[in-house]
């Protein structure tokens, strides 16, 4: 399994409506992070702060400068430490990259898919509640 190469696909893919974030995580924003809240309506997350609507993409995401040598979009996060527990997780399963088209899976993993899983949980462990790892 690679590391993450900021394809963006799994923020391009669920930032539209596929995320949600915790009354703790949208009270933590309200309080700490406003501009986050803004972004907030009715605890549905990445909405118009003008006119209410879902948003087809997380303001947050920012197209990086093209690597000239791979001719790649890259993307980041503009709230990375205060990104919703969603995002954090991601990904969660072989199955979940596969279906999302996650850059990080290679031809070995999908040949070892267990072996895949624990090597996934491993490298996700520092964002995943530890009930999530095993």
């Amino acid at each position: 399994m690679k590391e993450c190469n900021q394809c963006g696909k799994c923020c391009l893919l669920y930032s539209d409506g596929g995320l949600s974030a915790s009354a703790e995580e949208i009270e933590a924003w309200e309080a700490f992070n406003p501009a986050i809240a803004e972004y907030v309506v009715d605890g549905k997350i990445w909405m118009d702060p003008k006119t209410g609507a879902q948003l087809t993409r997380c303001p947050w995401l920012q197209l990086l400068p093209t690597d000239t040598l791979n001719r790649s979009d890259k993307y980041g996060c503009s709230i990375y430490e205060d990104r919703p527990e969603d995002c954090r997780h991601y990904p969660t399963s072989i199955t979940e990259m596969v279906r999302d088209g996650c850059e990080m899976i290679e031809v070995r993993d999908l040949n070892a898919p267990e072996q895949a899983q624990r090597t996934l949980n491993r490298m996700m462990s520092h964002s995943r509640p530890p009930a999530q790892n095993t």
